[in-house]
């Protein structure tokens, strides 16, 4: 294993810090190294709350800033925050009006968030949630409550950010953002395991010559492990495992995330990118936007996820607002320079 490392025990703690140097304009530390805020949360909104483990870089630090969230809690390399720091996150970014916790549906991540969530009461403040189970993949469409959250936690953080910032009193922010995940579907194909810095060696087996359709970021058991395919091939089998859970219209309007695993290069991700979006034209389903590069990954994995959210006219108001934190930056009109 050859890494640009330290101590691989305070690789998350060194990687804050260059973080915060690196971005000072949109991002501060806390009283608690494990808590980012944003330098643009100001009182009198909704405060906007996430947080995971380490590894998925730019997820989750880095969709901290303007009209995106306004505190993270930050974890060990794939493992849940501790409850005391979600606790933490939630008291800095509270102004009175309440907090929106928006995470992904892990184990841990539940756990610790439940325990802050009553600890925060005692202080006064009001925290509700959205569990984030866009992963199509990893439950069956009827425990879709089972289902784990992936990469369509980006469109929901960007979705509840902007109501926040337009007003949406706590209920109104927690009902968009369940809406945004619920029109959120994803699927993701791992082609090459990665390793955690402090293990020395891949944690799964994804033997040359295969991929494994429907892995989970954390390199959890997909639905079957098949020879591999073409770009175009794949990106049949993406599509149709998506467009099978949700009923999809022609005219439909959507938001399209293709994002890479953390060892993908770019390039591949757009060739991707290309066939799924001839598949959506042939069907005609509309693509109001896409994003394609690095937006959650899972170390150095090769491979890539696919999420697709079915847009109505209050979603594309608020995916339309302009925000700026590092891993998504958006101007209000889409043909000026950020």
């Amino acid at each position: 294993m050859q890494r640009i490392i330290n101590n691989p025990d305070y690789i998350v703690d060194e990687m804050l810090d260059g973080f915060v140097r690196a971005h000072a304009d949109i991002v501060e530390r806390t009283s608690n190294p494990r808590v980012i805020r944003s330098t643009f949360h100001k009182n009198g909104k909704v405060g906007i709350v996430t947080g995971g483990g380490s590894g998925h870089k730019p997820a989750f630090v880095g969709y901290v800033g303007k009209n995106m969230c306004d505190a993270v809690a930050v974890g060990e390399i794939f493992s849940s925050p501790t409850a005391v720091a979600f606790l933490d996150a939630f008291r800095t970014a509270d102004s009175k009006n309440g907090v929106a916790c928006l995470y992904g549906n892990y184990s841990g991540d539940n756990m610790n968030v439940k325990m802050a969530v009553k600890m925060a009461a005692k202080e006064g403040i009001t925290v509700k949630t959205v569990v984030a189970n866009d992963d199509v993949a990893s439950a069956p469409s009827d425990q879709s409550k089972k289902r784990r959250g992936v990469a369509g936690e980006i469109l929901m953080w960007k979705i509840a950010g902007a109501a926040s910032e337009k007003g949406y009193d706590l209920d109104a922010v927690i009902s968009v953002a369940q809406k945004a995940i619920d029109n959120t579907k994803s699927v993701g194909i791992g082609i090459a395991p990665c390793t955690l810095p402090a293990v020395g060696h891949p944690n799964f087996e994804i033997k040359p010559g295969t991929m494994e359709v429907g892995i989970g970021h954390h390199g959890e058991p997909g639905i079957e492990v098949v020879p591999l395919e073409s770009a175009s091939d794949m990106a049949k089998r993406m599509v149709s495992i998506i467009m099978n859970d949700t009923v999809y219209q022609e005219d439909d309007e959507v938001v399209i995330l293709v994002s890479g695993l953390g060892a993908t290069p770019v390039m591949e991700l757009y060739v991707l990118f290309s066939e799924v979006s001839k598949l959506l034209d042939e069907k005609k389903i509309r693509i109001h936007e896409a994003l394609v590069g690095n937006y959650f990954t899972s170390l150095e994995m090769q491979g890539a996820s696919l999420s697709v959210m079915k847009l109505d006219d209050e979603l594309k108001e608020l995916f339309d607002m302009p925000c700026y934190s590092v891993g998504l930056k958006k101007k209000e009109a889409k043909n000026e320079l950020i």
